[in-house]
């Protein structure tokens, strides 16, 4: 793993399949998000993601924005991560526990963006920890 990299990993008590049909479906997103920047889903983009996918969301961190989204790793109900237009990503790996209980790692990977000394330097690695736990928190009392 590259120090350029927040990774954290809860059980929910959900199959996999569950959990990654809310992950594929970017009109969900806000149900899932912690960090409160996530708001909507833009029209334009497809209902389910998959290898390629472009999609949009609205955003609002301080101002409202949107921001275009790229699936760059997918594989059904294991993994599924999407990039920003600078180039970091978000990954979320699920495995099987068995008896319906799946272990979820959120990852927020600025080792691929253009520019990582930037998001560094604007404090988003901190800022995106505390919104990965608490992302993680709303996931497994979703399911709890």
């Amino acid at each position: 793993m590259s120090d350029r990299q927040i990774s954290l990993s809860r059980t929910v008590a959900a199959p996999a399949g569950q959990i990654f049909d809310l992950l594929a479906d970017p009109a969900r997103h806000p149900e899932l998000d912690g960090s409160g920047s996530v708001r909507g889903s833009l029209s334009q983009g497809p209902r389910r993601l998959s290898l390629g996918a472009r999609f949009g969301m609205r955003m609002r961190l301080g101002l409202p924005y949107t921001i275009q989204n790229t699936v760059v790793e997918f594989e059904e109900g294991r993994l599924i991560a999407w990039r920003h237009f600078s180039g970091h990503r978000w990954r979320w790996q699920l495995t099987d526990l068995g008896d319906g209980r799946t272990e979820v790692t959120e990852t927020f990977d600025w080792s691929t963006a253009g520019s990582p000394r930037a998001i560094e330097l604007l404090r988003f690695p901190g800022r995106n920890r505390r919104g990965i736990e608490a992302t993680l928190d709303r996931l497994a009392t979703r399911f709890g």
